[in-house]
């Protein structure tokens, strides 16, 4: 055997050598902490969201950011100021409705009380119910309204206040359709829909079946009827059960 052989063998130990003492104790570190299988690169796969047990509902985002519910200050069915800073920890729905509604807000208040009932054990789940018409409903109509209903969640606020600044918050702060129209019955259009608010504030949903978030929940149809005659199914369960996700967060 040639002395250059013998030169090969003998580098091609030290390397081994060398990559046993560097290599080995962290293997072992690893293997000790339970740690082994390890993917370097899991943080560019893991969201952050998952990482602080965050559920796998989806944020409403504008340009690419989580839309937050905007600042608003009104008055509630007790005469008390109720912002969006008391429901911050809180799981909540937002709709908008006005309580001479002749169409759909009996149906949108009745399916709220279901779910209301559904959580009545938890003290971290509300409604925020904003009137599209605070110049009828003031505190004293809001509290009848309420009682009518029956709505004795302590979290369920129906609010009134400046007209402006509602219709401000319905279209722009939470994207649900809210206009006077003389055309249609009782005065005025609003959307059907519930909004789903975490306890952080933001606006979330669950994902169809393309990936893409709902953004909102059809409150148009009860829970017993399952689906509707035009073939629509309801929303009140997958509510009931994404609010059940945010609870846990």
């Amino acid at each position: 055997m040639s002395k250059k052989t013998n030169y090969s063998y003998v580098g091609i130990a030290f390397i081994i050598l060398i990559f046993g003492i560097i290599f080995i104790p962290k293997i072992i570190d690893r293997v000790s902490s339970d740690d082994v299988t390890r993917d370097e690169s899991r943080s560019e796969d893991i969201s952050k969201d998952a990482k602080k047990g965050k559920s796998d509902l989806a944020y409403l985002e504008i340009n690419g950011k989580p839309k937050k519910v905007p600042s608003f200050s009104f008055t509630n069915q007790d005469g008390e100021i109720v912002t969006n800073a008391d429901y911050i920890g809180k799981v909540y729905v937002v709709e908008f409705f006005f309580t001479t509604c002749p169409t759909i807000c009996p149906i949108m208040n009745k399916n709220l009380v279901e779910v209301q009932n559904h959580f009545e054990d938890f003290e971290n789940f509300g409604v925020a119910s904003f009137s599209i018409t605070p110049d009828i409903d003031t505190p004293e109509v809001l509290k009848a309204y309420a009682d009518h209903y029956g709505i004795k969640n302590p979290n369920w606020n129906l609010m009134t206040g400046d007209e402006d600044a509602i219709y401000k918050l319905a279209n722009e702060g939470f994207n649900l359709y809210t206009a006077k129209d003389e055309t249609v019955e009782g005065g005025f259009e609003h959307s059907g829909n519930f909004a789903l608010i975490d306890k952080e504030g933001y606006i979330r949903s669950r994902r169809d079946e393309f990936g893409n978030p709902l953004i909102f929940y059809n409150g148009l149809i009860p829970e017993a009827i399952g689906v509707d005659e035009d073939g629509i199914p309801q929303e009140i369960t997958i509510l009931k059960e994404d609010i059940a996700k945010l609870l846990e967060e």
